[in-house]
Parts: C-alpha cells; sequence; structure tokens
C-alpha cells in the first residue's frame, strides 16, 4: 500500500474514534466539487452534461472550507469539472490543509505547468493526475489526441518539484489486462507514488454509453491484471481489500455515506456518481437520506457499480474491524484464481428512477433569479457561489 503510513495512521484513528462514539454513519473522504466546467469533453464523463450557466458556477472559498468543516472527514478529494479552472483554487488547498486534512487534488494536467507554481509541496498533499491507461487508451478516454503526453510532462515536472504525485486510472470494458499491466509498468518506471484504480460507472447522461464493465467483466478484468503484476512493484493508493474486492474475493455493500459529495447544488445524495436529489447541509444529508434504498441489489443504477467512492470506505471499515484481513491482503495481494465471492442478489432492486433533467431544470430556474455580482465584487461569502468563466 502506498499511502503514506502518517496519512494511514490519521484515517485509521478517526475511524476507531468514531467507533467509539457509537456513530452508525460518517464520512471518510469528502468528494469536494467546486465547479463542472471542463477543458475536456470526455465521452464516459457525466459531469459536464450542463447547461453553460450551470457549468460557469463555482463554489467560493469560503463554501468549500464550510463543507470541510460541516462533513469532519479526514480526507478531502478535490474533482470536478476540472479544478485547476477554479481560479481560487490555490487558496482552497491551503485553506483546507491548514484545517489538517488530506488533500488529494484531481486534474487532468492540461493547466498544471502553468498553475503549478501556486502550490507548494506538503505532507498531506497530493496531485491526482487522470490517465486512463496508456498513450492510445488514455486519448480514446478523454476523446482528444495529445493529452497523454502533456500528462507525463506535467507528472515528471511535479515529482522534480518535489511533490506527491498519484494517477488517478479508470478502466473500461475495451482494457486489455496485458495492455494495462505494461501500463502499469510505464507509470511505475515514472516514479509515481501510488495508482488510484476504479473500473468506470455508467453514468446516465455520459454520450458514450457502451464501454462501462459489468461486476462479472469487472472482476475478471482485474483478476488478470493483478496476475501480471506479481512481483513488479505497482504502488497502488487504494485499500488492499478494496483491490481485492476488485477481483471478486470480497462480497461488499455500498457504503455511500463514506465519501459525500459537495457541489454547486448542494450535498448531494446519495453519493458522488448518483445525483438523485440534494441538500442545504451535511446533517440534512446524513439523517434524511433513505440509505437503503442505494447500492447494489437495492437500485437498478448501482447493479454494476464497484467504483471506489462506493466501496473503498467499506474496504478500510472492514480492515479496521478485521485486520488481519487488512495484513493477509498486504502481504499475498488480491488471489486470482479460484471461486469469486458470492454476489448479491438483483431480484428484489427498484427500478431505475431518472430524475437528472429535474435537478437541471431547478438549477437553472434557481440562477435565473439570482442576482448577478456587483461589479468587481469578491465572492468570499459563505452563501454565494462564484460566477466567472475562465
Amino acid at each position: 500500500m502506498a499511502v503514506p503510513l502518517h496519512q494511514q495512521v490519521k484515517v485509521a484513528t478517526y475511524i476507531a474514534k468514531q467507533k467509539i462514539s457509537g456513530r452508525k454513519r460518517f464520512p471518510l473522504v469528502l468528494m469536494l466539487e467546486p465547479l463542472f466546467k471542463c477543458n475536456l469533453a470526455c465521452a464516459g464523463c457525466g459531469k459536464i452534461d450542463y447547461p453553460d450557466p450551470i457549468l460557469n458556477k463555482r463554489l467560493s472559498v469560503a463554501e468549500c472550507l464550510e463543507a470541510v468543516d460541516e462533513c469532519g472527514a479526514p480526507v478531502v478529494a478535490i474533482a470536478g469539472g476540472e479544478p485547476l479552472l477554479h481560479k481560487e483554487m490555490p487558496e482552497i488547498v491551503e485553506g483546507i490543509l491548514a484545517k489538517g486534512k488530506i488533500v488529494i487534488l484531481c486534474t487532468n494536467a492540461l493547466l498544471l505547468e502553468k498553475r503549478i507554481e501556486d502550490y507548494k509541496p506538503h505532507p498531506n498533499f497530493t496531485w491526482d493526475i487522470h490517465l486512463d491507461g496508456d498513450k492510445d487508451q488514455h486519448d480514446w478516454a478523454v476523446s482528444q489526441k495529445g493529452v497523454y503526453d502533456r500528462a507525463v510532462k506535467a507528472i515528471a515536472n511535479a515529482k522534480e518539484l518535489g511533490f506527491r504525485v498519484a494517477i488517478n486510472c479508470t478502466l473500461f470494458n475495451n482494457a486489455d489486462a496485458e495492455r494495462t499491466a505494461k501500463f502499469f509498468d510505464d507509470v511505475t518506471a515514472m516514479q509515481v507514488d501510488d495508482i488510484m484504480v476504479s473500473p468506470g460507472y455508467a453514468y446516465e447522461r455520459a454520450p458514450d454509453q457502451g464501454h462501462f464493465l459489468n461486476r462479472r467483466k469487472t472482476k475478471e478484468l482485474f483478476r488478470d491484471i493483478f496476475a501480471r503484476g506479481k512481483g513488479h512493484g505497482w504502488k497502488f493508493g487504494n485499500s488492499p481489500l478494496f483491490l481485492d474486492f476488485l477481483a471478486g474475493n470480497q462480497t461488499y455493500e455500498c457504503t455511500p455515506w463514506g465519501n459525500p459529495t459537495r457541489n454547486i447544488f448542494g450535498w448531494q445524495r446519495p453519493c458522488y456518481l448518483l445525483g438523485e436529489g440534494y441538500v442545504k447541509t451535511f446533517a440534512e444529508l446524513m439523517d434524511t437520506t433513505e440509505w437503503d434504498k442505494y447500492g447494489v441489489g437495492n437500485y437498478e443504477k448501482c447493479a454494476d457499480c464497484m467504483v471506489h467512492c462506493g466501496f473503498e470506505a467499506t474496504a478500510a471499515l472492514d480492515a479496521v474491524t478485521k485486520p488481519w484481513k487488512m495484513v493477509g491482503a498486504m502481504l499475498k495481494g488480491p488471489r486470482t484464481e479460484g471461486d469469486m465471492a458470492p454476489e448479491i442478489d438483483l431480484s428484489q432492486q427498484r427500478p431505475a428512477d431518472y430524475v437528472f433533467s429535474q435537478h437541471v431544470e431547478k438549477a437553472m430556474a434557481d440562477l435565473a433569479h439570482e442576482p448577478p455580482p456587483a461589479k468587481g465584487a469578491k465572492h468570499g461569502g459563505s452563501g454565494s457561489a462564484k460566477v466567472a468563466a475562465e
């Protein structure tokens, strides 16, 4: 496991305190989306299919820091959209680090060379650079040529400047195990600090609906990849038990409240991947969401999901509860042969409810009644959202 020991201890201590206090549900990672706007238009992305007034909306610095305080999770993953399009992102990162949080800043790296001087290396700060495979695979995934080369250059530059750097790799159903293993060898040679890996999720509004993995294919793919990686020194940022889950060796249920999302609409329920309602406060999210209505076996949209933001928290909680399992997974790596763990029964799941358009319509209506910002005003108040195209 490539996550620094002090970060592992920080998260484990946090979990232990929550358990001792008797909390049934608590967050581990805040998924903070200060904007949806992006400088790419990936075919498999469901985060950019919004009208321009929504894409031009920003969370202010104050709103971001307020969300961190509300949530209390030890880790903050800043995603989007493309976070580096937010002009106040350096201030947001500095503010979160000052609160003692672990910060993972996700980026496609197209702006990293230009913006990196605005950031300083920190033990709790990681650049998480999006790379979905080798040059051809990644450029296909992001629907634009030349992006892989720019990302690789950005990795080398960030490492040279002393930053901790990870890659975020999402795999689709056209991923080849041998090719992916070679890619992991390549990024290991680039001296990335860790590899964050996950199967893709079939966002209902993603332009390309044909390349997402189902659960059986996910398990077979990861078994094939991990079998090829034994002894290669790959450093994963994922929990060893989550990797074992991807290989089909754990029957885990989703923990959607483990990675709550705060974005320009509010607190998103039930999770980062499904926008099925938004509330104003984190407490309202936790107290009023009907959690049992979601997850594999409960809801049709969740049937094929094995994504890290749903199951990484489950694996982390399992590791704290049963540390011997964690140690075994660390020492042996994911099992790549033999029977797979039983799958969750889907026969009682409720049908999908398509409500995304309603939220977009409501947001557009709210924006129509929102007064324009005063000329020259800085959007720092906790009740404001920044509307400023880059």
